[in-house]
């Protein structure tokens, strides 16, 4: 199995998320931390604030946090949220099957029963089973605390 490079940010901004709680990340954070584009961190984080994974606020202290528990996002679900082909071979598509050996061909059977392995290890994991909370970082002796962006309260909490 091979994730999609889109899948594979789309986890670890997921990732970052979870391992600061209650603090606002922002995407330049993000970019200059993985390394990637603003642009196509845009779309990932667009993507999940429609599936409701992210919360993300405009302006000044603005970014992205967190929605949900990282005890309940799913590994499994956010992997067949952001990949767009789970066909391992070209008879997994029938409309455009042109292999000859598909009327007698065990190979497929072997490749979903292992794809449907796959997502059950993946469904068994939860983002907090992946991540290790950053720790909160402690002030050198003399010196204040470095400012924490801190998530505003929700106007429904």
């Amino acid at each position: 199995m091979r994730l999609a490079e889109y899948t594979d940010y789309t986890l670890r901004v997921l990732m970052y998320c979870a391992a600061r709680p209650h603090q606002m990340v922002t995407i330049s954070e993000l970019a200059a931390y993985h390394g990637v584009s603003r642009n196509h961190l845009m779309k990932i984080v667009t993507d999940l604030g429609r599936q409701g994974l992210l919360e993300t606020t405009r302006g000044r202290g603005g970014g992205l946090r967190l929605l949900k528990d990282p005890a309940q996002v799913r590994i499994g679900d956010v992997v067949r949220a952001s990949e767009t082909d789970f066909r391992l071979v070209e008879c997994f598509d029938p409309g455009f099957n042109r292999c000859t050996l598909s009327p007698t061909c065990r190979l497929k059977g072997l490749l979903d029963t292992a794809l449907q392995a796959y997502f059950q290890e993946l469904d068994r994991m939860t983002l907090a089973d992946i991540v290790t909370p950053v720790p909160v970082p402690v002030a050198a002796p003399g010196r204040p605390h470095p400012p924490a962006r801190r998530a505003k309260p929700s106007p429904t909490a």
